[in-house]
């Protein structure tokens, strides 16, 4: 069928106007705007009103685009290239290798195209399947090594119905153009496969078995681990003010989390921190496998001076990518900086097509858009009985830090885990700055339901205390009182505070949490007997010196027992202690 045609009507920023002269055009799909230099820009059809007119939201900079330009509708909606090749690689939304682009021009120019995947690589595919098996989309036909891990090469997931393998190649070296099976229908209609398929980015990819998150995913940041756990397939906000800490943590995450596939989304940040993030990571280490952590990671690059379609392509991009490497088996952790960035630039074309706005001037169908993004989240079992996961973390930079503005509402409403920031605890340096009273999570904790309950009572009750603190002074409150808000300052300094700086410090495995707790706990049952403030206070700062160098020893550490026992003899100085650790 011969492809729609249009002319170009109106421009307003990246909404582009077209007269649809020929053929007939479907929402969601992609178009081509030719114009006089020769360059084609992407865009994706996002409105077909009564007529022939119809809305496109332009991708790239349409600066000297004029009324009469040519457009050619593609038929196809945006897709991303699933396949061999993506970890490892930084794109733009548009699955653009953005190195591939650097190389041919300095600046990235509009309408360049470079193919998503190298075409020219090679992989050593190892066939599963053979000639007269019945197979139908989501079948293994093979694998190839990737990485550290083994890549699936499937039938495409778009295909229904059951299918005949006719011919499927011997075990060898394939590039990702290469026909590697041809499969035939029960009508006799043959199709050749290749090791690489494209996939809707807006489409969810159907789950085998869908499973409740219930199992903790390990962070390494022992206030969420204990606290504000995030779970394998679960979902989390992390919404704060400016410069509270959200891109840091974030790093942190990726770098120490237990996913097995971190997928970075900047969808909307600074220019300055998306190229931390391209200079930072190709130099990291992972310390799980002593490679480089590029090897595990894909990172899709949309900043705040790129143009603001592209910001919602980008996290569609990131999602459909987690969701084929949930395919693979594998558990993956998609980190997006930040959501509200794409909010902004949703409200922007909203605007511009003169729709009825909703609070803040967002559009109505805000909270849909947001839902439903973070629904494409979960654990799938797979028809092996493999479990794997797809686990989403999303920041959030509301206006002037305010929690009650739509987007940060929206995602509430779509969350398991609530991360808020505080600029209190950021402006005191204390890292990670998550408010210890308002944050909230529904998965479970690598410590138990009594534990994590105990250090929320003794947090509540050091804040009360701190509170009357202000108010009357130290004369004012009983000695008992200080004791249990010297407990609490402990805590918070020990436990829920880690130095990024610092190499052991800064990643805690489940281990050594556990061992870290127990400690905490001791201290705080410890009947501590002192009747002057000032000995309060430095009776609490000795340990406090004492377990913070504690924190910056490894487990293997022949101190480390040591320092351990000297913690354990500074409480019993002053104590009757109720339990021994």
């Amino acid at each position: 069928m011969e492809k729609a045609k249009g002319k170009v009507i109106s421009v307003s920023e990246s909404l582009v106007g077209v007269e649809n002269t020929h053929g007939s055009v479907m929402n969601g799909e992609v178009a081509y705007i030719l114009i006089e230099d020769g360059k084609r820009l992407k865009s994706e059809v996002i409105d077909v009103k009564q007529g022939n007119l119809v809305y496109l939201q332009v991708f790239e900079d349409t600066s000297w685009m004029k009324v009469g330009d040519d457009v050619e509708f593609t038929g196809i909606p945006l897709s991303v290239k699933l396949g061999p090749g993506i970890l490892g690689s930084v794109t733009d939304g548009l699955q653009n290798p953005l190195y591939e682009l650097a190389k041919k021009e300095w600046f990235l120019e509009r309408g360049m195209v470079v193919a998503p995947l190298d075409e020219t690589i090679k992989w050593d595919f190892s066939p599963k399947a053979k000639t007269g098996d019945t197979v139908t989309g989501g079948s293994v036909l093979g694998t190839v090594p990737e990485k550290m891990f083994k890549h699936k090469i499937f039938v495409p997931f778009f295909l229904q119905g059951e299918y005949t393998i006719e011919q499927i190649v011997e075990e060898g070296d394939y590039t990702i153009k290469d026909t590697i099976a041809t499969i035939k229908d029960s009508s006799g209609n043959t199709r050749d496969l290749t090791m690489a398929f494209d996939w809707p980015v807006k489409q969810a990819m159907p789950f085998h078995e869908r499973s409740v998150p219930s199992e903790t995913l390990p962070t390494g940041m022992r206030i969420l681990d204990a606290l504000f756990p995030i779970a394998y397939g679960g979902t989390a906000c992390n919404p704060g003010p400016f410069g509270a800490g959200k891109t840091v943590l974030q790093h942190s995450i990726a770098k120490h989390s237990r996913a097995d596939v971190v997928i970075i989304a900047a969808c909307g940040e600074r220019a300055g921190e998306a190229v931390e993030i391209f200079k930072d990571f190709p130099e990291l280490i992972d310390p799980r496998t002593g490679k480089s952590l590029m090897d595990r990671t894909y990172i899709v690059g949309n900043t705040s001076s790129m143009p603001v379609a592209a910001r919602e392509a980008s996290v569609y991009m990131a999602t459909a990518v987690g969701e084929y490497y949930r395919k693979q088996g594998l558990n993956v952790l998609i980190l997006a900086d930040s959501t509200s960035r794409w909010a902004q630039a949703l409200r922007e074309t909203s605007g511009r097509k003169e729709e009825i706005p909703g609070p803040e001037a967002f559009p109505m169908y805000i909270s849909t858009l947001i839902s439903a993004f973070y629904d494409r989240a979960g654990v799938e079992i797979l028809p092996d009985g493999t479990k794997s996961s797809l686990s989403i973390i999303g920041t959030i930079s509301p206006a002037g830090g305010n929690f009650d503005e739509p987007v940060t509402q929206a995602t509430l409403l779509s969350t398991g885990a609530f991360l808020g920031l505080s600029r209190e605890l950021s402006d005191a340096r204390k890292y990670p700055a998550i408010d210890r009273l308002e944050s909230s999570s529904n998965y479970p904790s690598l410590i138990s339901d009594d534990e994590v309950r105990f250090l929320k009572e003794m947090l509540h009750e050091g804040k009360s205390i701190a509170s009357n603190l202000i108010l009357m002074g130290e004369r004012g409150i009983s000695n008992e009182a200080y004791i249990t808000y010297q407990k609490v300052e402990l805590l918070d300094a020990v436990f829920l505070q880690q130095n990024s700086f610092q190499e052991i410090d800064g990643v805690t495995n489940p281990e050594r949490l556990r061992l870290m707790f127990d400690m905490i706990r001791y201290i705080i049952d410890a009947d501590v007997h002192i009747d002057v403030k000032e000995d309060i206070r430095s009776h609490f700062n000795f340990i406090r010196q004492a377990f913070i160098d504690w924190n910056y020893m490894k487990l293997d550490d022949p101190n480390f027992e040591k320092q351990k026992t000297k913690i354990v003899n500074l409480v019993k100085q002053k104590v009757h202690v109720k339990e021994n650790v």
